[in-house]
């Protein structure tokens, strides 16, 4: 080996065939280096910008280091320097520059953030027909809703645009009947009313506040399953508002047949309107959500860069546009053109921020307390009542369904309960659901619910 060339060549074959770096990692990162110099104890490189340098020695130097070892018996230190360094010594900015760096940054994102309206809603075969009902039931809302569209009920994956569709119809009812009273809310906001108007005996301004709504609007019914009071006030209120021809608007996970803990008497009256389904979006969708985004974000966008971002996020809308912020955060900062090989690294951060939160026992002895109307303290004490006892085992299994973690320790997360209780709990659980298909369903819901909340 007579030059760094052949010295280089040497290390990128020992990476790649040996797995250390795959294809596409050696052709977009590695390939782009140019060999400078090399003394024996520093391979010296140059790249054209801070970003490729940063990348690179964040993700292969430690990779780089042990190939050259490999290859040459030597440790080596990777030095990168920056096309522009040769002419120039690196100014360090101050703490004032930086915060104006980030000050900058953030008015270029002053429109990024654009109303949930129908305007802003991107159509695709995907999405078309809820589009389409949603626009209907918001031009027809008034004085008596539409029967055959009577409740609306949108469905799909988390992600997928419902909450724009439901949020658009409250704005341009809002629009067009400005004195209208629009009661907009998540499940979860719902319950939480009940709770404190319960709390506060104070259950009278609760049904005012939902039983007197000229349209009322509920996103993410789902975590209605398993809590029957809520399903009970639910029932009362959605069936004032029908009898008086009032539009209700409800978007959910899965379609009303799949609620298998929702009361029959709320699936059956969800069945008897209009239902809506939203799909993951085709990829002219997706490259016409990123153009859209970019736009707003007064990006530039290559089209080969949206199209290559278009074939490889295909998961939800909610993952398209986080992309794009982070695309142009890195434009920002780079202050280089926008290349593949930017979209490659925001691509890989997108999906790595995409991947669930832990779930903690904290956050599932919380959601099964709440299902079975008891206190978390309560699952963790000696307390034996029917109630109490059964919400203890559903808890102790769910953990144990989740978290796999072992017997002993879960455990100690109940009070310092011993071995053979949390065996008896996991298996009283598995036995009884085999034999009640409503308490399968209702543990069912329970997982699914929780798993759904710890997603990005």
């Amino acid at each position: 080996m007579n030059s760094f060339d052949e010295v280089f060549e040497k290390v990128k074959n020992y990476c790649l065939e040996n797995g250390k770096i795959p294809e596409i990692g050696i052709k977009t990162w590695i390939d782009p280096l140019v060999p400078v110099s090399f003394n024996g104890s520093d391979a010296i490189f140059s790249v054209p910008t801070d970003f490729q340098k940063n990348i690179v020695l964040r993700t292969y130097d430690n990779v780089l280091k042990d190939a050259f070892f490999n290859v040459l018996g030597l440790n080596v230190n990777i030095v990168i320097n920056v096309e522009s360094e040769e002419q120039e010594k690196i100014k360090v900015p101050t703490d004032a520059e930086l915060e104006q760096k980030h000050a900058e940054l953030e008015q270029s994102y002053k429109f990024a953030n654009y109303d949930y309206t129908f305007d802003t809603f991107i159509e695709g075969r995907s999405n078309e027909f809820a589009l389409a009902c949603s626009k209907s039931v918001a031009k027809n809302c008034g004085s008596k809703a539409v029967p055959d569209y009577n409740p609306l009920f949108i469905y799909g994956p988390s992600g997928m645009g419902k909450t724009h569709l439901i949020t658009a119809i409250a704005n341009e009812v809002r629009k067009n009947h400005p004195n209208f009273n629009i009661v907009y809310v998540t499940s979860e906001t719902f319950g939480s009313d009940l709770v404190s108007a319960l709390n506060k005996s104070s259950i009278s301004d609760f049904h005012d506040k939902y039983r007197n709504a000229d349209i009322l609007l509920i996103d993410d019914i789902q975590f209605f399953s398993g809590r029957e009071r809520m399903q009970e006030e639910f029932f009362h209120t959605f069936y004032k508002l029908h009898q008086e021809g009032k539009q209700i608007v409800i978007t959910s996970d899965k379609p009303p047949k799949e609620l298998l803990t929702l009361e029959e008497r709320l699936r059956t009256r969800f069945e008897g309107g209009l239902i809506a389904d939203i799909s993951a979006p085709d990829y002219e969708t997706r490259l016409a959500i990123i153009n859209r985004k970019s736009e707003l974000l007064e990006l530039k966008m290559p089209s080969e860069v949206a199209e290559f971002m278009a074939n490889r996020l295909k998961s939800n809308i909610r993952q398209l546009e986080g992309a794009v912020v982070r695309l142009k955060a890195l434009n920002h900062f780079a202050g280089s053109p926008i290349t593949i090989s930017m979209a490659q690294s925001v691509i890989r951060d997108v999906l790595t921020d995409e991947q669930p939160i832990p779930i903690t026992v904290e956050k599932i002895i919380s959601e099964v307390s709440t299902v079975y109307g008891v206190s978390p303290d309560d699952l963790r004490s000696s307390k034996r009542s029917a109630q109490i006892s059964t919400a203890r085992k559903v808890a102790i299994y769910v953990v144990r369904e989740i978290t796999q973690m072992p017997l002993a320790s879960i455990g100690t997360e109940f009070g310092g309960r011993d071995h053979s209780t949390i065996v008896y709990s996991v298996t009283s659980v598995t036995e009884s659901m085999e034999k009640d298909s409503n308490l399968k369903n209702l543990v069912n819901d329970i997982i699914k619910n929780i798993k759904d909340k710890s997603k990005v």
